[in-house]
């Protein structure tokens, strides 16, 4: 499965805007920070951790533009908790991107 990183290299790209170390930096972190939420969604034990995790991740997909991811988070929200189809998509959408 792959995704689009457009919108995300867009957004790298004009923020530090040649600099590809910053902008392997800024991938980077962004990653890590997607996966920290994965894994959060990962150890919920109740509705309420599985949303806001899933929402948190909507967000920072939404800031950056990546609609696959915003909709994967969507599916989340609106499924079961601890879904280990949905979490495997998110994560391997997640490593399309690092």
């Amino acid at each position: 499965m792959s995704f689009d990183s457009g919108p995300l290299d867009r957004y790298i790209s004009a923020t530090v805007g040649d600099d590809p170390v910053v902008a392997r930096e800024l991938r980077a972190s962004f990653a890590a920070g997607a996966r920290e939420l994965a894994d959060l969604m990962r150890r919920a034990r109740c509705d309420a951790n599985w949303h806001v995790a899933a929402e948190r991740l909507k967000s920072l997909a939404a800031t950056f533009g990546i609609i696959p991811l915003i909709q994967m988070a969507e599916t989340a929200m609106d499924g079961a908790p601890g879904d280990p189809a949905i979490l495997r998509d998110i994560n391997a959408a997640i490593d399309s991107l690092a």
